[in-house]
């Protein structure tokens, strides 16, 4: 009798023993005060960026050139592209590119005009810099005075005329700063091939030394022309 109840006073101190181990360590004990941090949500896949969007396509119509460079209105006009291959278009007021939308609307005939002799003279001249083309005319045409910018346009007003920079000597694609830093063959160059499309006149700086049948020198032009097509 005496020798069962010790054998289940063993049996019960070790049955009390491991339930104290139990109660010291049990698994997965939190504490209230330190929880553990919850499982999250999977993550998102990283977002794929949509592919760059391509240059717009030109909306060619026919356009209507009314009254004068100098006193006109433009009528269904197109507007020229930020840039292209051969070309890149400039803001003579924020001095960078691209030129402001606003300020690269002319006819159908002049941005034709535009863009072919910047194929013809990048084709020419592959190491050269792309062609550099400043303001046309506003949407509607009309004023393009100061007021949109110094030192504003006395013409550009009914999208017969554009600003053309030359060539910088330095290869830069931006605008050049005076007669100095231009390449003068190029710049020639390129006054022959505006005469050659068909512009009623092609308007230069006094410090160019540039000419031609139909080139007119005109103060404040030494960095760029200016060239216009007829009615």
């Amino acid at each position: 009798m005496r020798a069962r109840r010790l054998a289940a006073a063993a049996a019960l101190a070790l049955t009390l023993g491991a339930t104290a181990l139990a109660i010291a360590a049990p698994v997965g004990f939190v504490d209230e005060e330190r929880p553990l941090p919850k499982a999250g949500p999977a993550p998102s896949p990283p977002l794929v960026a949509p592919a760059p969007a391509g240059p717009r396509p030109i909306r060619w119509r026919r356009s209507a050139a009314l009254g004068s460079p100098a006193g006109g209105k433009l009528v269904r006009g197109v507007r020229l592209p930020a840039e292209g291959r051969r070309f890149l278009t400039w803001d003579p007021v924020l001095k960078r590119s691209p030129n402001r939308p606003w300020r690269r609307w002319g006819t159908d005939r002049l941005v034709r005009l535009l863009l072919r002799v910047a194929r013809d003279h990048g084709g020419a001249h592959p190491d050269a810099p792309r062609l550099a083309i400043g303001d046309l005319s506003r949407p509607h045409g009309g004023d393009f005075g100061v007021r949109f910018g110094p030192i504003g346009h006395a013409s550009h007003q009914n999208g017969l005329d554009a600003d053309v920079y030359y060539p910088r000597s330095d290869g830069r694609e931006r605008a050049p700063r005076g007669a100095w830093q231009i390449d003068r063959r190029l710049s020639q160059e390129l006054v022959d091939r505006f005469t050659a499309a068909g512009a009623a006149v092609v308007f230069v700086g006094p410090s160019t030394g540039l000419t031609g049948a139909r080139a007119s020198v005109l103060a404040n032009h030494d960095n760029h022309l200016h060239v216009r097509l007829g009615p």
